[in-house]
Parts: structure tokens; C-alpha cells; sequence
């Protein structure tokens, strides 16, 4: 019987310790470090030419670091003996050869990295595209590229997956199919590292999170950590009243400019709290509130910051190489099976 639910072995890490790669004397990634577990899908987020797919590049064997280590269960990818049993990589599903079928492709793929050819049968199954799989890549939607791509990179039966924006071109059915795989992927042991600027697509799939800015790491946990995360910056008319007050109930908080905190309480629990203590504050706002999304902009300085609460007193988100579940072939008409207008454009390489 086929199997159509992704397997890994477990216990293999990816980490990146002190990155440095510049281009032209300009750094495209800057002293980053960060660790994606076994059993975790791991989100790594940031704006266009913050260096994501540089360090993806480097993580996978196509660009050298200037100083530094990206290494997968603790070798560098250039040192694995069978690269393709242990990560698989989706970069660009538009590098896929277009005059070859799907079954083809992943036969080929199966062939080249020692695998049986019943894997390109079975991992056809699993990405969705067993009625497809007679016809050539040319023809395929890009959502349909987007399936064979990952297919090609699970060829290999994996231990970690690296994918940049893996849900481009999926439609909604897609979409869910392919959140399916990576928990699955995850769940059996596997180690997953997605980029996407899909913010909600990211909120809704991972564990953890990487938000990187001009090469620089700025934040790093897990999707709970930052979204809820979310805190209060606040002022009294007695700061050091107020700083007893936190410091006696055990609360967290950070000096800002001037007397104004930033407390990791909801600004309502502040106010709260004032009110029992007998504070005035004179002024109370959140950091950062409803999701990824607003966590994504406060981070990286990108568009508006997140709306403010009221002020007043107290009380009141390349190349494809040998990586889960099924999903059924898109129906027909779906967004997924219709061919482009036009392809959408890659991420740029950053």
C-alpha cells in the first residue's frame, strides 16, 4: 500500500552560527545565528532584501559564507556524504525541466540520489499529482510546480526540509494540503525551515519563528513568544511607585526612553493593576497587537506600527533538490490546475 504521509528520522538540527556574507563589499547577512529543532516547523521571516535567501543559499550549498557556519546535524552541507537522505531543498520549482513529465522528473530524481524507483510512484501520491504525472512540467500551473518541487525534494525520505515560499501559487485546497505535510513532517521528527512572506499562511503552520532585518537577527521564538508577546509601554506620574509595584507582583519590564516601561502585560492588566495599587498613569499603549502580522511590521520598521491604545488613566506575521501528507489532486477549475497568466515572480535573492 502507498503511503501518503511523510516520514523523517528524527534528531537532526539545522544551525546557523555567526553568518557574515557580503556582496560588493555591502552585507547581505550579518553576524546571524539561530537553531531550527527536530518536531518543529520553523518560520524564517523578513523583508525583501533582508538576506533570507542568501542564508538559505548558504544553508544548501550554493553560496559560501564569508565568516561563519550553517551546518545540518552539525555538518556543513558540503560535507554530507548522501545530502539528499538528509535535507531536502525547494528554492525555485520554476527550474524544474519543462519537457519532462512529473513522473519523469521525480523517477530521475529517485535514480540520481539511490532511491528505488516505486519512491517517485509514491511521493507522486503524496504531493497530489498522480493524474498529472504522464504530463510534462510545461504544462503544469504553478501550483502545480509548487507540488512537484516539494515532491522532488522528498525523494530523498529526508530528515529536514528547507523551502522558500513553498504556498506561492497554491490555491486555498493546496494551501491546506501542504500545512498537512509539514506537520506531518514535523510530528514524525523532521525539521522544517519555511520562508514566506504569506504572513497569515505562516501564523496558521509553524512552531517557531526567525524575523531577520538587513542581515541581522532581530527576534527569535516561538510563534506563542512573540505574537503574545505583545505588551504595554506605559508612564506614571510616580515611575519609581510603579517600578515597585511591577517589581512586587514579579512582572517583567524594560526601561524605555525617559520614565516610560514596556511591561509584558496587556495594557488592561496594567491598568488593572494600577488601579489597585492606587497609580496615575499618564500615559498607556500597546506595543504590538493582533498577530504575526503587526509583530512582523514592529520588528522589521515596516509599514505603520500597530494601532495604539487609548492614552488615559489607570483602569479602564533557486534550485529544487531532494523532502509529507497527501493531497488529493486539485479538482478541476481550481486555481491550481489552470495554467498562469503569468508566473508569478520569485522571491528575490537577498
Amino acid at each position: 500500500m502507498t503511503s501518503t504521509t511523510p516520514s523523517a528520522a528524527p534528531g537532526v538540527s539545522l544551525e546557523v552560527r555567526g553568518l557574515h556574507k557580503s556582496y560588493g563589499g555591502r552585507p547581505a547577512v550579518d553576524d546571524l545565528s539561530f537553531v531550527c529543532a527536530p518536531g518543529t516547523v520553523t518560520g524564517f521571516l523578513g523583508p525583501n532584501g533582508a538576506g533570507k535567501s542568501t542564508t538559505l543559499r548558504i544553508l544548501t550549498g550554493l553560496a559560501r559564507a564569508d565568516e561563519g557556519e550553517a551546518l545540518v546535524g552539525g555538518e556543513a552541507f558540503r560535507s554530507l556524504s548522501q545530502p539528499a537522505r538528509t535535507i531536502g531543498v525547494m528554492l525555485d520549482a520554476r527550474a524544474l525541466h519543462n519537457g519532462r513529465t512529473g513522473l519523469e522528473t521525480l523517477r530521475l530524481t529517485a535514480r540520481t540520489v539511490g532511491m528505488p524507483a516505486a519512491r517517485a510512484d509514491e511521493v507522486l501520491a503524496m504531493v497530489g499529482l498522480e493524474d498529472a504525472g504522464g504530463k510534462r512540467v510545461g504544462g503544469y500551473s504553478y501550483g502545480m510546480r509548487q507540488r512537484l518541487g516539494i515532491g522532488v525534494a522528498l525523494i530523498g525520505d529526508p530528515s529536514v526540509l528547507v523551502l522558500d515560499e513553498p504556498a506561492n501559487g497554491l490555491d486555498p485546497e493546496g494551501i491546506r494540503w501542504m500545512r498537512r505535510l509539514l506537520r506531518s513532517f514535523a510530528d514524525a521528527g523532521g525539521t522544517v525551515l519555511l520562508s514566506s512572506h504569506q504572513l497569515r499562511e505562516v501564523e496558521a503552520t509553524v512552531d517557531r519563528l526567525v524575523v531577520i532585518s538587513q542581515g541581522r537577527l532581530v527576534r527569535e521564538g516561538t510563534l506563542e513568544e512573540l505574537t503574545a508577546g505583545a505588551g504595554t509601554r506605559v508612564t506614571a506620574l510616580d515611575p519609581a511607585a510603579l517600578r515597585t509595584a511591577l517589581d512586587r507582583h514579579g512582572i517583567a519590564y524594560e526601561h524605555r526612553a525617559g520614565a516610560e516601561l514596556e511591561v509584558s502585560l496587556a495594557p488592561e492588566d496594567v491598568g488593572r493593576l494600577a488601579l489597585r495599587e492606587q497609580l496615575v498613569l499618564t500615559s498607556l499603549g500597546a506595543t504590538a497587537g493582533g498577530g504575526l502580522e503587526d509583530v512582523f511590521f514592529t520588528l522589521t520598521g515596516q509599514g505603520e506600527p500597530a494601532a495604539q491604545a487609548p492614552v488615559g488613566p489607570a483602569g479602564a506575521t533557486p534550485p529544487v533538490g531532494p523532502v509529507g501528507p497527501a493531497g488529493a489532486q486539485p479538482p478541476a477549475g481550481s486555481a491550481e490546475t489552470q495554467p498562469p497568466a503569468a508566473a508569478p515572480s520569485a522571491a528575490p535573492l537577498n
